[in-house]
C-alpha cells in the first residue's frame, strides 16, 4: 500500500466476450471487477467480503476489446454502518482514469478495526454525486426483465451478485431504450448506441436461488442526446425490493465514438412517455 492510502487491488483486460453491442467493456463485468477490488481492500484491513449496500459510478473514457486496466482503492470514509471505498479503474498503457466508484459496503468493525481503517483513510478526489427526486409510485413505469434467480448468482451473504443484477439491468435498459424507438433494428441501420456515463446502484433486499424477479423501469430525463433510467428490481411474489438503478446515458455515435442529438420523432416519443419525479 501506498503511503497515501491507495492500493492496487485488480489487474487484468477487457476479454472478447466481454464487450457489448456497443462494443465497449460491459457494464456487468465493471462492476465483477470492483466486487474483486473491494475484496482485496478488505482483505488487508483483516476483513472478509462484506455485502454491497450502494455505487456511486461514472464512466468517463471506454474500455475496447484487448484493452488493459488496473483498479487502485483505498477507504475513503468510514461510517457507522460500514465503509465507504472508492475505486479508480485506469488504463494501464496510458494512465488515463476511465472509471471511479464510491462503493458502500455494510461492515461490522470493532473499535480496533474502525481505528485501523480510519488510520488508512485516503482523500476521495472524485465527482460529487447529485441526489435527484425519483418517482413516488409505479405509475408509468414498464416491465422490461423478468426471470429467476439462479445458485451462482447469490453470493456469501445471500445477496444477488454486482454482475448478476447488472447484467439484468442492462436487458431491462434495452427494452425501456425500445418503447420510444431506439430499437436494435434502428440502432444496427444507424450506428447507434446508448452509453452509459453514470450508475446510481443500491441493493435493499435479500435473494435464494429460484426467487422470481421483476424490473420495472421508467424514463424520468430526456435531454439533447442525454437520456436518464430508473430501474427497480423486486421479487415478483413478496414485492420486496431488491435493487435500483439510476442510469444515466446518451445516443452514442458508433463511428464517431460520440454522443449524437436524438432524432426529433424519437425525441417527442420519449417525452409522451416520462415520467414525472418529485
Amino acid at each position: 500500500m501506498r503511503s497515501d492510502g491507495w492500493l492496487e487491488t485488480y489487474r487484468g483486460t477487457v476479454f472478447r466476450w466481454e464487450v457489448d453491442a456497443n462494443d465497449h467493456f460491459t457494464v456487468a463485468y465493471y462492476l465483477a471487477r470492483f466486487g474483486d477490488a473491494a475484496t482485496a481492500l478488505l482483505h488487508t484491513l483483516g476483513l472478509g467480503p462484506a455485502p454491497t449496500l450502494e455505487c456511486y459510478i461514472r464512466y468517463s473514457r471506454e474500455l475496447r476489446v484487448g484493452d488493459l486496466m488496473h483498479v487502485d482503492s483505498a477507504v475513503i470514509a468510514v461510517e457507522p454502518d460500514g465503509l465507504r471505498l472508492g475505486h479508480k479503474l485506469v488504463e494501464s498503457t496510458d494512465g488515463a482514469l476511465c472509471t471511479t466508484v464510491e462503493h458502500r459496503l455494510a461492515v461490522t468493525l470493532t473499535s480496533e478495526q474502525r481505528r485501523a481503517a480510519d488510520a488508512r483513510r485516503a482523500t476521495w478526489d472524485g465527482p460529487p454525486r447529485e441526489t435527484r427526486p425519483r418517482p413516488k409510485s409505479f405509475a408509468g413505469f414498464r416491465d422490461t426483465a423478468r426471470d429467476a434467480v439462479t445458485p451462482m448468482e447469490v453470493d456469501g451473504h445471500g445477496r444477488l451478485a454486482l454482475a448478476a443484477a447488472i447484467h439484468r439491468f442492462s436487458a431491462a435498459n434495452g427494452h425501456a431504450l425500445a418503447g420510444f424507438g431506439l430499437t436494435p433494428k434502428y440502432m444496427r441501420e444507424q450506428h447507434r448506441g446508448f452509453s452509459t456515463f453514470e450508475f446510481q446502484l443500491g441493493f435493499e433486499g435479500g435473494v435464494h436461488a429460484g426467487d422470481p424477479l421483476t424490473v420495472r423501469s421508467a424514463l424520468t430525463h430526456v435531454g439533447t442526446s442525454s437520456m436518464r433510467i430508473l430501474h427497480v428490481m423486486t421479487d415478483e411474489r413478496s414485492g420486496e425490493r431488491i435493487a435500483t438503478l439510476e442510469q444515466s446515458g446518451v445516443h452514442l455515435d458508433l463511428d464517431a465514438r460520440r454522443p449524437a442529438p436524438l432524432p426529433p420523432t424519437l425525441r417527442d416519443q420519449a417525452l409522451k412517455i416520462l415520467v414525472p419525479t418529485e
